[in-house]
């Protein structure tokens, strides 16, 4: 379905002159796959492919919903795809309130966990096809929907199966969670970009394996890196204990923070007490700013130490898919104290119309839960720059992005600055082990979240930032 791309038509407002914005009189629609095309050219004269929207349109098998595609053996929707991605890897146990029968739809299907992730295995999705890593992307892409037994989907949802597989991990030591490139392949060959097979965990063959994509040996304070989602409050931890930065992950955040514009941003944010901001004004504000935020992006992928290792069609291409995720991750970190300090006193002096309380869309519901809750994850985190600077690299350097002509290369230093985030946190922060897969989890929610936010339109734009700001700065107030 096209987007309407017409500016929203403007609220109730006051006169006078707003102190941070005069709106023009007929505001330019966005581009379509971004704001500042000419930018985007500037990296490569070729043209940007955008998905047609006229394609056959398909329907999520799981609750009905408009499908994005093959996801782990079946046609599902990016919502079906990452709930049954996050209850595998989390190896979550849910519970049926009434007769495990319950409707699955686009709008029931938060209602009862269990029944979805059921109606999930019934219909053939591939838990295997998960990449055992936790990072975005699928694995054994050939693999299509499979059939198992109603014992084994009993023993899935019970919980019986996930506790077999953690016995069998501990008793023979299985590789499968070791690391984010060590996943397990269907053949007895290697899995691609590793050197080592899918059942080798010992310690120095994880020493070559690390040394592979860092460039360095292995510190003796390393064992090895277990998998994102097998940390646990419940896990037994090693006492912390004194250690230093390698050196050359030092040298590569460096290199990193080298490329980072951490200055204040310049779009205008201040108004005027008493003024009422209408919905025309307010729009044209998010677009200024997200126009500044993708200049920056733009400035850091030329600044980045690895910028001359890929091609231009490349960086097009990675820049055209992750410039939503990495306006959010900056917008939720190092610029928050503006985005939810001046923005948000901003987006109070805007009062919304009944209709357009009325007509908000499930879409933007959805969005504002989610970024009100990754809010909080980053708040109780405090993100430092360095990891902020790893963590927009990792996300970035997404090799399952369609039309890139060097895959390879982009996992292996996806790889290498993930070794190097985790180095960091766990020599900066040694009295908090969970703090690296968590920043890591949040990764895969900024994706969704970008991704849900194309589907809502434009004029719901203002209404959904005055809500999640609103909540976000009322929430951190009383605290």
């Amino acid at each position: 379905m096209e987007r309407d791309e017409r500016p929203p038509s403007g609220g109730g407002g006051g006169g006078g002159s707003a102190g941070f914005l005069e709106p023009p009189a007929t505001l330019p629609p966005p581009p379509r796959n971004g704001f500042c095309q000419d930018e985007l050219t500037e990296l490569d004269p070729g043209t940007i492919s955008v998905p047609d929207d006229r394609a056959e349109q398909r329907t999520c098998l799981i609750c009905g919903d408009r499908a994005t595609g093959l996801h782990y053996g079946i046609i599902s929707c990016e919502g079906c795809k990452g709930f049954f991605k996050r209850s595998i890897c989390n190896k979550r146990v849910y519970r049926c309130s009434r007769d495990k029968n319950c409707v699955m739809s686009r709008k029931q299907r938060n209602r009862c966990q269990y029944c979805r992730l059921l109606k999930c295995l019934q219909m053939g999705m591939n838990r295997k096809a998960i990449r055992e890593d936790g990072m975005p992307g699928g694995r054994n892409k050939s693999i299509g929907p499979v059939q198992i037994s109603e014992e084994e989907i009993e023993r899935i949802m019970s919980g019986q199966e996930f506790e077999e597989e953690a016995n069998h991990w501990s008793n023979h030591g299985d590789s499968d969670h070791s690391s984010p490139g060590n996943r397990a392949s269907e053949s007895n060959q290697p899995s691609p970009g590793s050197t080592l097979s899918s059942r080798s965990v010992e310690l120095n063959g994880f020493m070559t394996f690390r040394e592979q994509y860092m460039g360095m040996s292995m510190p003796p304070h390393y064992q090895y890196i277990p998998h994102l989602f097998s940390y646990s409050g419940h896990s037994p931890l090693l006492p912390p204990q004194a250690r230093s930065l390698d050196p050359q992950s030092y040298s590569l955040i460096h290199q990193l923070m080298s490329a980072e514009d951490l200055e204040p941003l310049g779009t205008p944010m201040l108004i005027e007490d008493g003024y009422a901001v209408t919905q025309a004004e307010l729009f044209a504000l998010l677009c200024r700013l997200a126009d500044e935020l993708l200049f920056r992006q733009i400035a850091w992928i030329k600044k980045l130490p690895f910028f001359c290792e890929l091609s231009i069609k490349d960086y097009t291409c990675l820049l055209s898919s992750t410039w939503q995720e990495l306006i959010l991750l900056s917008s939720l970190t190092v610029y928050s104290k503006q985005i939810f300090g001046e923005l948000a006193d901003v987006t109070a002096k805007y009062s919304p119309s009944d209709e357009e309380l009325h007509r908000f869309s499930d879409e933007g519901m959805e969005v504002i839960e989610r970024l009100i809750y990754l809010y909080h994850k980053f708040h109780q985190l405090k993100v430092s720059n360095e990891e902020y600077a790893c963590m927009k690299a990792i996300n970035f350097l997404n090799q399952d992005i369609r039309g890139l002509t060097s895959a390879s290369q982009l996992e292996q230093l996806n790889k290498r600055y993930w070794y190097i985030c985790q180095d960091f946190t766990e020599y900066k922060y040694t009295h908090q082990p969970n703090r690296f897969p968590d920043l890591m989890m949040c990764l895969p929610e900024i994706r969704y979240i970008a991704g849900k936010m194309v589907n809502v339109p434009l004029e719901q734009l203002p209404l959904l930032f005055k809500v999640v700001l609103h909540s976000c700065k009322t929430s951190v107030v009383k605290e």
